[in-house]
C-alpha cells in the first residue's frame, strides 16, 4: 500500500479568493508603499499633537517663524505651531473622508441594490432620481446644500452640542453635503451588479425556498460585489477628501480656529504678498495632502487590481 501512486502525492492546499487577492495586493509594490505611509500619517496626526508642547490653537509672539529645530514646519501668522496644526487637519480631513465615504457606502448601496433587485418602474423611478442628481454641478450643489442646512439647522445644532464642541457643527455640515452626492456613482455600479445577478439559480433557489427580499438582496447578492464595493469605497475617500480641501479653500469647510488641510493651504495662501512669501505655509500643508491623496489613489488602484475577478483566471 505504501507504493500506492496516490500515497507519494503531497496535500494541496488551495488558497481562498481572498487569499489570492491578498497575495495580489502584497505584490504591488505601489499599494504597499501607500499603505506605509497611510499608515505612517495617520500615526502622526494622532500621536504627535498628544506628545508635543504645543496646542494646535495656542497662539504665540513668534508669527510667521520659519522651520527650525524649535518649530520642524514654522509657525503661522498667530504664532501657532504649523506642525500640529497640520496633524490636527489631516485627522480632521480623514475624518471628513472616511465619514463621507461610509455614508456613500450605506446610502449607494442600499439604493442601488433595491433598485437593481426590483426593476421594472420601481428601478426606473430611482434611477431617474440619480440622473437628476447627477445632472447638477456638485460642488454647487453642495456649496447651495451646506449654506441652507446651515441657515437652517445652526442654532439648533449649536445648543444641541456642548461649548468645546460648537465649533464642529461645519463639520455635520460637511458630512450631509458631501454625502449627497457622494453615493450616486456607487449607486449606479451596485445596481448594474445586482440586475445581472438577480436571475440566477442561486437567488432563484433562494426564492423559491422562501426566503425574504431582504435576505435575498443582504446574505445572498451583495456578497458577490463587495470586490467592487470596497474598491470604489477606497477610491471614494481621497476625492471626498480633496472636495472637502476645496471647500476649505473656498472658507465653506472647516471654521477656524479648527483646521483642515484646505483650509491650512487657504491661510498661506492669504498671506502672499509683493514683499514676502510665507513658503512654508503652502508648501508644506500641500505636500501632505499631495501624500495623504497619493497614497489612498495608490491603494484604490491595487485593491481594484487585487479584487479584480479576470485576475482569477491569469
Amino acid at each position: 500500500m505504501d507504493n500506492h501512486p496516490l500515497a507519494a502525492e503531497p496535500p494541496v492546499f488551495k488558497l481562498s479568493p481572498n487569499q489570492r487577492a491578498w497575495r495580489r495586493f502584497c505584490h504591488n509594490r505601489l499599494a504597499v508603499g501607500g499603505s506605509l505611509v497611510l499608515g505612517g500619517i495617520i500615526l502622526l496626526a494622532i500621536l504627535l499633537p498628544w506628545f508635543s508642547q504645543y496646542h494646535p490653537n495656542a497662539s504665540s509672539d513668534l508669527q510667521f517663524s520659519p522651520p527650525s529645530s524649535e518649530h520642524s514646519f514654522g509657525t503661522d501668522v498667530h504664532g501657532r505651531d504649523l506642525l500640529v496644526r497640520v496633524c490636527h487637519g489631516t485627522c480632521i480631513s480623514l475624518v471628513v473622508g472616511a465619514v463621507g465615504a461610509v455614508v456613500s457606502l450605506v446610502i449607494g448601496v442600499i439604493w442601488g441594490a433595491v433598485a437593481g433587485y426590483l426593476g421594472g418602474r420601481w428601478d426606473n423611478l430611482m434611477m431617474r432620481i440619480v440622473d437628476i442628481l447627477y445632472s447638477l454641478p456638485s460642488i454647487i450643489f453642495v456649496i447651495v446644500l451646506i449654506t441652507t442646512l446651515e441657515q437652517l439647522f445652526r442654532n439648533w445644532l449649536a445648543r444641541a452640542l456642548s461649548p468645546q464642541y460648537g465649533a464642529y457643527t461645519r463639520m455635520v455640515f460637511l458630512f450631509a453635503g458631501l454625502g449627497a452626492v457622494s453615493w450616486l456613482t456607487m449607486a449606479r455600479i451596485v445596481r448594474g451588479q445586482v440586475l445581472s445577478l438577480r436571475t440566477r439559480g442561486f437567488v432563484e433557489a433562494s426564492r423559491a425556498l422562501g426566503a425574504s427580499h431582504a435576505r435575498i438582496i443582504f446574505r445572498h447578492i451583495l456578497p458577490n460585489v463587495y470586490g467592487l464595493i470596497i474598491v470604489y469605497v477606497a477610491l471614494t475617500v481621497p476625492a471626498i477628501v480633496l472636495s472637502e480641501s476645496f471647500l476649505s479653500y473656498l472658507g465653506l469647510g472647516i471654521q477656524p480656529p479648527q483646521a483642515s488641510l484646505g483650509s491650512l493651504i487657504a491661510d498661506g495662501a492669504g498671506q502672499i504678498n509683493p514683499i514676502r512669501i510665507y513658503w512654508w505655509l503652502i508648501l508644506l500643508p500641500g505636500g501632505v495632502l499631495i501624500t495623504l491623496l497619493l497614497s489612498l489613489n495608490f491603494i484604490g488602484d491595487g485593491l481594484r487590481d487585487a479584487l479584480d475577478p479576470r485576475a482569477e483566471t491569469e
